[in-house]
């Protein structure tokens, strides 16, 4: 990233006003300094010429400039760190959306523990960038010009001597620069090289400890840690290193002024009051440049996750969330007769792109209030993507809407109970109640209407929901689901593979609450293989494999018995 990436300015609104209030905090800065070497050569000038009564104004005018320079650096702190919490929040925010907004296709693609890594203690490496690298190159950009200026206007000689010696730090600063960089590069592949092993040995657990190789994982997590480390120490002596050479190459040019400055005083061609001033100043024109090449040092992995933010970012995403394809001619689908008697999810021209290729539809069908509707296909059809698409989670071409209100579903229209049942460490009732208030009585009648009223409400589950067993999980789940039904306006539920894991009798129990749930005000919509919940529903929906990738779509009336 360059030293200011103008994408961090397009991205994170707060960046402006930091860096306008940085300007001004700066110049007031500057000029504490120059203020600073005047008093300090006026007082030592005053007490040379031995007159001491003469050196109270300078005293108290240094007193003064002191304090208000602990001031004004008090400030540019406080502003950047307040800015670095709310530009963390702003790009937290625009990665997320970005993410969502892609939908699970694009996440497919990536990987998760890595993004998990650059939205958490990625952008919180940001820190030093605003709270330390970023003040002082704005200081950089302002005092050294002003304050090689001031120096032409004392002494021709001393200024000249400054200009030539200044590139010799930014030379320095590149060069070490190229090799921080890809030192850290190297540091952030292996974080998320770690954080992705991690989280396969954590999901991949259970099958690890059947076949015995728990053991070899740790070994391997060990070993990539201990790479971790020696990378980070790489980094810090890279670090210790450019600091020193940047202190050698200041420190060597304000020697070479320091020296010209005092043959000149021997000789008598300058004065003691110019001659202290320029002294004073010397370092002072050069400070801000080491110290900018310090602190990128402290700010590199912030600048190595914010590249990584931007290139997620920068990425094209469709705006109005779906996507162009001329790809093959989709099977026109069977128009269901009109449902009547009922309100009506309908389901019109409904199709799922990925990579801009037809996967499934275009659909047309309906979801009925007060019927349960089966919808089965091939496995890898696009059952779970279209009940994604209904959700929100999935883009979409076409449309689904309400027929009553005329307006498309909307998130707090739906419950849902996916394949994974996705449960919490915690009590049985908390995972139902999910964030919400626990009524018991509720929890109770969500559970017994899942089939699952043997789960005691009170137990508690481990670390991914453990301490149930498959069939268990998936019925806690769609309690879940069933209690969310209790919100106002909740009147669509979508469950995919409820009885995967569950025996015929214990299927029955299921689809039996399923029905009354139906007939309580709900359109139900369930993605199965089962024949048992097919002959049970009202609706069937089938969706095939078109011949050339898309889907087409037939629906079956089918009265319950």
């Amino acid at each position: 990233m360059r030293p200011l990436d103008p994408r961090l300015v397009r991205y994170a609104r707060t960046v402006k006003s930091f860096l306008a209030a940085g300007a001004l905090l700066g110049l007031v800065q500057t000029a504490l300094t120059v203020a600073f070497a005047f008093f300090v050569a006026q007082a030592v000038v005053v007490v040379v010429d031995r007159h001491s009564d003469r050196l109270a104004p300078y005293l108290v005018g240094l007193a003064v400039t002191i304090l208000l320079r602990s001031a004004v650096g008090w400030a540019l702190e406080a502003v950047a760190s307040r800015t670095a919490v709310r530009v963390k929040s702003q790009l937290r925010s625009r990665v997320i959306e970005s993410i969502v907004s892609r939908g699970h296709a694009w996440v497919a693609k990536r990987n998760s523990a890595a993004l998990a890594t650059l939205v958490g203690p990625g952008l919180d490496a940001l820190d030093d960038y605003f709270a330390k690298y970023l003040p002082q190159l704005i200081l950089t950009a302002l005092a050294t010009p002003i304050l090689v200026i001031v120096m032409f206007s004392q002494d021709l000689l001393s200024g000249i001597i400054v200009v030539c010696c200044i590139p010799v730090i930014p030379v320095f600063m590149v060069l070490i620069g190229w090799t921080t960089r890809s030192a850290q590069a190297r540091q952030w592949d292996r974080l998320a090289h770690l954080a992705s092993s991690f989280l396969d040995a954590v999901n991949g657990l259970s099958t690890l400890k059947v076949y015995g190789r728990e053991r070899r994982q740790v070994r391997r997590i060990g070993e990539l840690t201990d790479d971790y480390r020696v990378q980070t120490m790489k980094v810090l002596q890279v670090s210790f290193l450019s600091g020193f050479a940047l202190e050698m190459a200041a420190s060597l040019s304000v020697a070479i002024v320091a020296v010209f400055i005092g043959v000149r005083l021997v000789s008598g061609s300058l004065g003691l009051e110019t001659g202290l001033f320029l002294l004073l100043m010397a370092p002072e024109v050069f400070l801000p440049l080491r110290q900018v090449g310090a602190h990128f040092h402290a700010a590199t992995d912030g600048v190595a996750a914010a590249e990584e933010v931007f290139a997620v970012l920068d990425e094209s995403a469709p705006a109005d969330g779906s996507q162009d394809s001329t790809g093959p001619a989709r099977l026109a689908a069977e128009t269901p007769s009109p449902v009547t008697g009922h309100d009506v999810l309908q389901l019109r021209a409904v199709a799922i792109d990925y990579d801009g290729l037809p996967t499934v539809g275009p659909l047309d069908f309906d979801l009925p209030v007060g019927q349960v509707t089966a919808i089965t296909g091939p496995s890898g059809v696009g059952k779970t993507s279209l009940l994604g698409a209904i959700l929100g989670t999935v883009a979409l071409r076409g449309d689904i809407v309400w027929r009553d209100a005329g307006r498309p579903v909307d998130a707090s229209d739906v419950a849902w109970s996916g394949q994974q049942p996705g449960l919490l460490s915690g009590s049985i009732a908390s995972n139902v109640a999910l964030g919400d208030e626990v009524d018991v009585p509720a929890v109770l009648d969500a559970l017994a209407t899942a089939g699952a009223s043997s789960i005691d409400p009170g137990s508690e589950l481990g670390p991914g929901g453990t301490g149930l067993s498959g069939g268990q999980a998936q019925r806690v789940a769609l309690a879940r689901a069933l209690y969310r039904l209790r919100r106002p306006g909740v009147r669509l539920l979508l469950v995919d593979e409820p009885t995967s894991a569950l025996d015929l009798e214990s299927e029955q129990v299921l689809v039996d609450g399923l029905l009354r749930v139906a007939a309580g005000g709900v359109a139900v919509a369930v993605v199965t293989h089962r024949p048992g919940v097919q002959s049970r529903a009202d609706r069937t929906v089938v969706i095939e494999a078109a011949p050339q990738g898309a889907a087409a779509i037939e629906e079956a009336a089918v009265m319950s018995s």
